[in-house]
C-alpha cells in the first residue's frame, strides 16, 4: 500500500473542498445571515489538516495501483463528508454531528435525503453550500481533482474507474486530465443553461434558480423550500426541471459526441434508447394510473412526468405527494429507484446499461433451454459483450439488491418505523434517490431516525454513489496488507 500517495491525495482534495466553500462564504457575506464565520472556521480547520498532508507526504512512487485507487476514493468521500458537515454544525443549523454528517453525505452523494425540518430562516450561505455539495458530488470529486491537478499521480484511470458510475469506464480523450476537464465543461454549460431558463421564467430569484439548477445538475434534489419544486406551483418551472432531470441522466460521453459533430453515435446509442424508452413507458403508465386522482389528463401528465423523471434520474425533487398515488403507480416508481439512469451520468441506481444487459442475458438463457447447441452472443451498442462483463454485472446487481434489503433490516433494528418505511429508506439511500415511501415519503424526511440508523443510511449512500466496491473493500483485510 502506497500510504503516502493516498495521504497526499486526501490532502489535495481537502484543499479543493476548502476552495469550494468560498462561493458559499461569499453568499453568506452578501446576505449577512450570520453564517459567514461557520465557513471561516471550517476552512481554517481544513487548511490546518490538509496542508501537511499535501506538502509533507511525499510518495516515492507516484503510480496508483487498483487497490490504492479504490481505497483513496473511499477515504476521500468519507473525509469530504466529515469536513463538509462542519459548516452545518458551526452555523447551528444542526446541533448533533450525526445529523450534519447525514446531510453532508446526502449532499455529496447527490441523494437528497434530509434531516432538516426548519427551512424557514435557514442561513442562505449554508443552504447554498448544502446544494453546492450536489454539484461537486454529481460529476465526482475525483474527476474534479483530475481536472485541476491532472499530473498529481500516475495511472489516474484507477481513480476515475472507482468513482465513475457504470459497469465500465472509457476516456473520451486520450489523457485522463483532458477527459475530466471536458466532462466538467459540459457539466457547467448544462447547469448554466438551466439556471438561465429558470431565471427567465420569472418565478425564481437568482438564488432560488442557482439552488435548483445545482440540485438538478447533480441529480441530488436539495431545495431551499420544504415543499421542494412544488413551492413555485409553475408549469413552466416543472417543465424545465423535468427536461433537465432527464438530460443529466444521460451519459455525458454522448454529449461530447454531439460537441464534435458525431450525431450518429448520439442518436444510435442503444443505452439512450433504453433510457428514453423506460421513461416514456413509465410516464404513460403512471399518468393513466393517477388520472382519476387529478381529474384531467394534463395535470396527471404534468405530475406523472415530473415524478418519473425525478425518480429514474435519482434527483428526488417533488411536486406531488406520490405516497398517496395508487399502489401500481408507486410500484413503478419503486422499480425506477432501482434502475436509475445511464452510466457516465450524474445519477444513481443500478444503471440502465446493467438492466439492459441482464434482460438480454436472461433472454439468451431462456433461448438456450431449447437451442442448447446454438452459439448466442449478447450484443450491446453493436458489439459482443464479454462473458466476464456479464458475470460482473450479475454480481453487482445481486450485491446491490442484497445490500438494499440488508440495510432495511439493519435500520429496522431501531424499531422506529414499519417495514415499508425502513425498506424504502434503505433502497432510496443505496440508489441515491432521496424520498422513499411511508414516514420517509416526499412530504417527510429522515429526522426521526436515531443516530445508529442515520450512520447506517449514510454508509448506504456512500456505497450507492461509489457503486458498492470502493466502500466494501475497506472492510477486506487483504487491502491493508503490505505489498
Amino acid at each position: 500500500m502506497n500510504a503516502r500517495l493516498v495521504i497526499r491525495l486526501q490532502g489535495s482534495i481537502l484543499l479543493i473542498e476548502a476552495a469550494a466553500m468560498l462561493p458559499s462564504l461569499l453568499i453568506a457575506l452578501i446576505y449577512g445571515d450570520g453564517d459567514a464565520m461557520a465557513f471561516v472556521y471550517t476552512i481554517a480547520l481544513i487548511l490546518a489538516v490538509a496542508l501537511p498532508m499535501h506538502f509533507f507526504a511525499r510518495p516515492k512512487e507516484r503510480n496508483l495501483r487498483a487497490r490504492e485507487g479504490f481505497v483513496a476514493v473511499a477515504l476521500v468521500w468519507v473525509l469530504l463528508s466529515v469536513f463538509g458537515a462542519l459548516p452545518f454544525l458551526f452555523s447551528g443549523l444542526f446541533t448533533r454531528f450525526e445529523d450534519a454528517f447525514f446531510e453532508a453525505v446526502s449532499g455529496f452523494t447527490t441523494t437528497g435525503a434530509s434531516v432538516l425540518n426548519n427551512f424557514e430562516g435557514a442561513p442562505r450561505g449554508i443552504m447554498f453550500w448544502r446544494s453546492f455539495t450536489h454539484w461537486i458530488g454529481g460529476m465526482g470529486v475525483l474527476v474534479l481533482t483530475l481536472a485541476l491537478l491532472p499530473q498529481m499521480t500516475g495511472r489516474t484511470t484507477h481513480l476515475a474507474r472507482a468513482e465513475s458510475p457504470g459497469p465500465s469506464f472509457s476516456k473520451v480523450l486520450p489523457k485522463m486530465g483532458d477527459t475530466a476537464k471536458m466532462m466538467y465543461i459540459i457539466y457547467g454549460i448544462l447547469t448554466a443553461l438551466e439556471f438561465i431558463l429558470l431565471v427567465l421564467v420569472g418565478r425564481m430569484s437568482l438564488y432560488d434558480a442557482a439552488i435548483h439548477a445545482m440540485g438538478t445538475a447533480g441529480t441530488g434534489g436539495f431545495s431551499n423550500y420544504g415543499s421542494s419544486v412544488a413551492a413555485f406551483d409553475s408549469v413552466a418551472v416543472d417543465t424545465i426541471v423535468t427536461i433537465f432531470m432527464v438530460v443529466f441522466g444521460v451519459n455525458f460521453a454522448l454529449y461530447y459526441r454531439l460537441l464534435i459533430g458525431d450525431f450518429k453515435s448520439f442518436f444510435r446509442s442503444e443505452e439512450l434508447h433504453w433510457y428514453l424508452g423506460i421513461i416514456l413507458t413509465s410516464i404513460v403508465l403512471v399518468s393513466v394510473l393517477i388520472m382519476p386522482q387529478y381529474g384531467n389528463a394534463f395535470t396527471a401528465l404534468r405530475y406523472g412526468s415530473f415524478q418519473v423523471s425525478s425518480i429514474i434520474s435519482t434527483t428526488g425533487f417533488v411536486t406531488a405527494d406520490f405516497d398517496l398515488w395508487p399502489t401500481a403507480a408507486r410500484m413503478i416508481l419503486l422499480l425506477l429507484m432501482f434502475i436509475g439512469s445511464c452510466a457516465g451520468s450524474t445519477a444513481g441506481g443500478m444503471k440502465v446499461v446493467r438492466v439492459a444487459l441482464m434482460v438480454k442475458n436472461t433472454k439468451r438463457e431462456i433461448s438456450r433451454t431449447f437451442q442448447p447447441r446454438k452459439v448466442q452472443v449478447v450484443r450491446f451498442e453493436g458489439k459482443g459483450v464479454e462473458e466476464n462483463m456479464l458475470s460482473q454485472v450479475a454480481v453487482f446487481i445481486f450485491g446491490y439488491i442484497a445490500l438494499a434489503f440488508l440495510g432495511g433490516m439493519v435500520v429496522a433494528l431501531e424499531g422506529h418505523y414499519d417495514m415499508i418505511t425502513n425498506l424504502t429508506a434503505s433502497i432510496t439511500c443505496v440508489s441515491n434517490v432521496g424520498p422513499g415511501f411511508g414516514a420517509v415519503g416526499p412530504v417527510c424526511n429522515f429526522s426521526e431516525y436515531g443516530p445508529f440508523a442515520k450512520y447506517v443510511l449514510s454508509l448506504l449512500m456512500l456505497c450507492g454513489r461509489l457503486e458498492l466496491f470502493p466502500i466494501l473493500v475497506l472492510f477486506h483485510p487483504g487491502v491493508w496488507r503490505k505489498g
